[in-house]
């Protein structure tokens, strides 16, 4: 388990337009962001799909591509919603967590394009390539705020546990679980 943070938030109003750093944003669930682009079914790549209502980076992406590769973009210029820390995004493929009281579902890795690359003017798809953040699905509607704590759902099992039976093995010479 981890808990991590909404480190910004961000949101464009129509496609290619620069991303607004906002303290927090309602997130509705089937929509996206309140202001967005892709709520607003304006974005590049719109398409009326869950891995289209939220995206989310790590800090730590955005730092390791300028140590490793010389690349310095702000945290903004990566186009995704959400900045977080201490999250391990990659991990989230598939998972629920919550942001803040929001409750949100990984859906797939949100791998960096040539779109991207042209739009900041900087090579970034090497840099970012399989930590490019996470295309996700709003679950439960609330308002993300920047500083919001982001943790893992705990899965609950819906399948009743079985009891062991004690049977003889094949050989008959003992008693195995």
């Amino acid at each position: 388990m981890f808990t991590g943070i909404v480190e910004s938030i961000y949101i464009a109003s129509t496609a290619e337009a620069t991303m607004q750093a906002i303290p927090a944003v309602d997130a509705i669930p089937g929509v996206g962001l309140a202001g967005d682009r892709y709520a607003l079914k304006l974005g590049t790549f719109y398409k009326p799909q869950p891995d289209r209502e939220l995206t989310l980076i790590e800090a730590e992406a955005v730092e390791a591509m300028r140590h490793e590769y010389g690349i310095e973009l702000a945290a903004g210029d990566a186009r995704r919603n959400v900045v977080t820390r201490d999250v391990p995004l990659n991990h989230l493929v598939g998972k629920e967590f919550t942001i803040g009281e929001v409750r949100i579902r990984g859906i797939r890795l949100c791998e960096p394009c040539e779109h991207l690359q042209r739009l900041t003017g900087k090579p970034v798809v090497k840099g970012l390539l399989h930590r490019g953040g996470l295309r996700a699905q709003i679950l439960t509607e609330g308002t993300i705020h920047s500083g919001d704590e982001i943790k893992a759902v705990a899965v609950v099992s819906t399948i009743a546990p079985q009891p062991l039976l004690a049977h003889s093995d094949s050989a008959g010479g003992g008693v195995t679980l």
